[in-house]
């Protein structure tokens, strides 16, 4: 992909974050089948950070264990790009 179109593609997907720039889903950028290591390559470059789930906290109950398994905390939920990023 170039770039120019990944920007315009991100520029779809995003929305606004709370600190200020841009926020775009992973599950987003992999439905649009787009090359996504190039997407994240391309998000990186512009000082986009991953975000991923927060550990899960002790006691969590009766599903905790559901929670916990896997490393699912290790793979980004979404990524999230300063403010300016994409202008």
């Amino acid at each position: 992909m170039e770039d120019d179109e990944i920007q315009t593609l991100i520029t779809r997907l995003a929305r606004r974050h709370r600190s200020g720039g841009v926020v775009v889903e992973r599950a987003a950028i992999l439905a649009e089948g787009a090359d996504y290591t190039e997407v994240v390559e391309w998000i990186t470059a512009h000082d986009g950070t991953a975000e991923t789930a927060a550990p899960p906290s002790a006691g969590r109950g009766l599903h905790a264990s559901r929670v916990e398994r896997g490393d699912a905390s290790q793979t980004p939920l979404r990524f999230v790009l300063p403010a300016g990023a994409l202008g």
